[in-house]
């Protein structure tokens, strides 16, 4: 079994519609099962309120102010009206991410298209407050307090960097996903060929797995991180629509 063979996407239930291939994958239900699982949480842990949290009523609050103080701290403010947007991606992230190492369980976030997907759908949004708030001024984003001749040069590398984001924010979080998950595949292919093998090299099959708990742990915090990342840079891009330059 190769170790790139976890992420293939396998349909469950095979349809087609005009002639487009529209079946449910195995990356569609995890990708159900994630939100119904964030979804669930949140009604269930502040469903009573009580003034003495419950430790899911705790976990709660703690991401809810996770990320109102990244919004705050961000794009201040102003930014607050975004709060349900870029909550809902960090849930999805960073459950895609720990659902992830999982054995069996399908890695959603290590799909370049899922991300890209949620790339596209922050830089849109980007572009409409942009719009909706400044008119015709959202484009001096593009360009920069600089000399006039400098300009030349500096506007069109704006907008190549400013239509790129949704590349560089899909490829970060796809590389990451995908090499830790490649990584533990490998030294677990090691583990079973060593200890398979009998003798001396069943003893030295300790090593990689060891190497798994290392990876495995890395791993978490990765997942933590890469959601985080995402989760920051959105907010980073509409603090520039909210405010264009007033924050720079």
């Amino acid at each position: 079994m190769s170790p790139l063979e976890q992420f293939s996407v396998t349909p469950l239930v095979s349809l087609h519609i005009a002639g487009y291939d529209v079946s449910f994958t195995n990356q569609a239900l995890v990708m159900c099962i994630i939100v119904a699982a964030a979804s669930l949480f949140m009604a269930l842990a502040v469903r009573k309120g009580g003034l003495v949290p419950t430790r899911s009523q705790s976990m709660a609050e703690l991401s809810y102010e996770f990320i109102a103080n990244m919004i705050d701290a961000t794009a201040g403010k102003a930014g607050y009206r975004f709060f349900p947007f870029v909550f809902a991606i960090f849930m999805f992230v960073i459950l895609s991410n720990y659902f992830g190492l999982i054995p069996g369980v399908f890695t959603v976030t290590s799909q370049i298209a899922v991300n890209f997907a949620l790339a596209v759908v922050v830089i849109l949004t980007v572009i409409v407050t942009g719009f909706l708030k400044h008119g015709i001024r959202f484009l001096t984003l593009f360009v920069p307090k600089a000399k006039w001749y400098l300009l030349i040069l500096l506007v069109p590398i704006e907008v190549v960097s400013f239509f790129t984001r949704p590349i560089s924010l899909s490829v970060r979080l796809f590389a990451n996903m995908l090499a830790g998950h490649t990584m533990l595949a490998v030294f677990a292919g090691f583990v079973v060929s060593l200890g398979a093998a009998g003798g001396l090299l069943s003893i030295i099959a300790v090593a990689p797995m060891f190497m798994i708990v290392a990876v495995m742990a890395l791993e978490f915090l990765v997942a933590f991180l890469q959601a985080y990342v995402f989760t920051m840079l959105t907010c980073i891009y509409l603090n520039e629509a909210l405010h264009l330059h007033d924050n720079h």
